[in-house]
């Protein structure tokens, strides 16, 4: 899976960091930082997928789940999208980034690699 976060990495100018992870936020795979800053993103997007899957349970409409996110901050943005059953996609941008086409590549590839970024639920070890 690195050479498909590598692709989206390389093919988005300003990209700087893209990491997949499971919704309790264990990094899967990493592509443009060192094992601790992913696995600090990675620890942050559960408690944000789980916030926005509140928000939208609010929406009359909803399933209440998160399908994308998108962070404006101070010298850059964040993007967290709904990739599997269980699974996301994260990615960090400087500001200058193209913001459709970070959208684009990033749907572009949980669809190609969806169903292998699917995690399923944790068993309890004990109660087997």
């Amino acid at each position: 899976m690195d050479w498909m976060l590598k692709d989206l990495a390389e093919g988005v100018p300003q990209t700087r960091q893209v990491v997949v992870l499971s919704a309790d936020g264990l990094r899967m795979a990493q592509y443009g930082a060192d094992t601790d800053s992913a696995d600090r993103l990675a620890a942050a997007c559960a408690g944000l997928q789980s916030l926005a899957g509140a928000v939208a349970a609010e929406l009359p409409y909803s399933e209440g789940r998160m399908r994308l996110v998108v962070i404006e901050m101070d010298g850059g943005f964040f993007y967290l999208m709904a990739a599997g059953q269980g699974a996301f996609l994260a990615v960090l941008a400087d500001e200058g980034v193209d913001a459709g086409l970070m959208g684009q590549r990033m749907r572009d590839l949980v669809l190609r690699i969806g169903e292998h970024l699917s995690t399923p639920p944790r068993q309890d070890v004990a109660a087997r």
